[in-house]
C-alpha cells in the first residue's frame, strides 16, 4: 500500500459525512507505519474504543470505512476466525459493523464482518505479528495468494458497504 496523508485519509471515507470524517481520530504515526506490508490501514479510535477505521486502495485511489465494534469480551476463551485474513484468535476478533454508504446508510442499514480486533490482518498474513499458537493454519498456498485473498476479502466487504 502506498503511504497516505491525513488529508487523503479524511477525503477517502465513503460511509460518513465530511464533517464526521474531519472530526475522527487519524493515527499520528502515519510516517512510521509499515506501508510496504499493509494491504489496508486499520486503527481504533483511542478516545472511543468502539470506533474503528479502515482505509485501502481500490481502483487506484484510497477508500475508507468508518466501523463500529463491540467491546472485547473479557475472559473469552472461544477462538474466532477473522473473515479478512483467516487468522484465529482467542478473544481477538471483533464484529465490525459499517453503516452502508448513501441513502441505505441514512436509513440505518449496515454490513458487518468479523475482523481482527487490532485490524492488523496484513501483518498476521505476512508473519510480522504473531497471534499465538494455532492462529495461522498451515496452508499450501503461497504468501502472494494469501495476500490476494485478504485484499479480495477487504474489497468484497467494501463493495457490500458501497452498493445499494
Amino acid at each position: 500500500m502506498e503511504p497516505l496523508t491525513e488529508q487523503e485519509i479524511r477525503a477517502a471515507f465513503v460511509n460518513c459525512t465530511k464533517g464526521e470524517a474531519q472530526r475522527l481520530s487519524v493515527p499520528r504515526d502515519l510516517a512510521e507505519r509499515p506501508w510496504d506490508d499493509l494491504d489496508f490501514l486499520g486503527w481504533r479510535d483511542p478516545q472511543a474504543p468502539d470506533r474503528a477505521y479502515l482505509v485501502t486502495e481500490l481502483d487506484g485511489r484510497p477508500t475508507a470505512l468508518a466501523l463500529r465494534s463491540s467491546a472485547p469480551a473479557f475472559g473469552q476463551t472461544r477462538r474466532s476466525l477473522c473473515s479478512m485474513c483467516l487468522t484465529s484468535h482467542t478473544g481477538g476478533v471483533s464484529l465490525m459493523v459499517a453503516p452502508k454508504a448513501g441513502k441505505a446508510g441514512k436509513q440505518g442499514n449496515s454490513v458487518g464482518a468479523y475482523i481482527c480486533g487490532d485490524l492488523c490482518c496484513s501483518l498476521y498474513v505476512r508473519g510480522r505479528k504473531d497471534a499465538g499458537p494455532g492462529a495461522r493454519l498451515h496452508e499450501t498456498i503461497t504468501l502472494e495468494e494469501k495476500i490476494r485473498r485478504t485484499v479480495g476479502n477487504v474489497a468484497a466487504f467494501i463493495a457490500k458497504v458501497t452498493t445499494a
